[in-house]
């Protein structure tokens, strides 16, 4: 296997995809679990506008992203990865909370080569400005759209709320084992 180039998104994917439930249950008075998130948009099931959604992340996301934890198994494997590859971080958060997300790396000690925060959700341009070889992703659209435009294996780490059906170069994976597993059979 050669040095490969991975775009890998943040939240979701490297971290855990229920990080945000406890701040929504506490601060909605809900009792979400996972398998309640069927959408990625969270305002429906908090019946909140798109709006008052964005209103309360602006506010709440810098304490979220600080205490997020990491997705099982993925330290250790992005440290196994980062001998041989380049670790490419591309995601939607907004610009505003690059020092955290900064900080979040370096107390968790996270390897990385480079962490791009885009403030949207749409990701094509930078992975394609930056070459990447195969993208790590949560989110559907997202997933589904790189690997169409991109042309390159997409790793959807499975969700409750990513279950519509995937092109045949989006693969599905558990965890992050699996993940690597995956990984090693593509290239």
């Amino acid at each position: 296997m050669g040095k490969y180039r991975f775009g890998i998104d943040i939240d979701g994917t490297i971290t855990n995809p229920d990080t945000f439930l406890p701040y929504l249950n506490k601060h909605f008075e809900k009792q979400l679990t996972l398998d309640d998130i069927v959408e990625y948009e969270l305002s429906g099931v908090l019946g909140l506008t798109k709006q008052q959604f964005l209103d309360w992340m602006k506010v709440h996301e810098p304490n979220i992203y600080k205490q997020a934890e990491m997705a099982e198994h993925a330290k250790d494997t992005l440290l196994d990865w980062k001998k041989y590859h380049e670790l490419y971080f591309i995601s939607a958060r907004p610009k505003e909370v690059k020092t955290v997300t900064e900080e979040w790396f370096h107390r968790l000690t996270v390897p990385y080569d480079h962490i791009e925060l885009l403030g949207q959700h749409d990701k094509l341009n930078a992975v394609k400005k930056h070459n990447v070889d195969i993208f790590f992703e949560d989110k559907h659209d997202n997933a589904c759209n790189i690997a169409e435009e991109c042309h390159i294996p997409v790793i959807l780490m499975n969700t409750p709320y990513n279950q519509l059906p995937v092109p045949s170069n989006v693969f599905r994976v558990a965890d992050w084992k699996e993940a690597k597993q995956k990984v090693s059979t593509i290239f």
